[in-house]
């Protein structure tokens, strides 16, 4: 499935519903969520992590109360801000592909 566009929309979602959390279980409940539907591989998920991080809307620290130190990343007030945006335009989307598609659209592809 290709998420151009939308990757980012996904990570900051799962960044405010699970909180703080490592890289891995990061991919692990989106896969979990989506039903599988988003199974997505380390080297997809960590460089948009990256950026995200750079642009200040993904926060990191190190954790080390594991028995391996790893990298834990939360959504910072501007993630919280720009996912409210990205959550409003994915909204006029699907309005958009309804109406030309049908209400039934769903049931149709799904």
């Amino acid at each position: 499935m290709d998420l151009r566009g939308h990757l980012d929309l996904l990570l900051l979602a799962t960044l405010r519903d699970d909180g703080p959390v490592h890289g891995y279980a990061l991919i692990a409940s989106l896969r979990e969520r989506s039903l599988g539907a988003f199974d997505l591989p380390e080297g997809t998920v960590y460089p948009a992590l990256y950026r995200l991080e750079r642009d200040g809307l993904v926060g990191s620290e190190w954790d080390a109360s594991a028995a391996r130190r790893r990298r834990v990343y939360s959504l910072t007030p501007a993630g919280a801000s720009v996912l409210a945006a990205k959550r409003r335009d994915w909204g006029d989307f699907v309005r958009g592909m309804r109406a030309v598609l049908g209400s039934g659209a769903a049931e149709e592809f799904g």
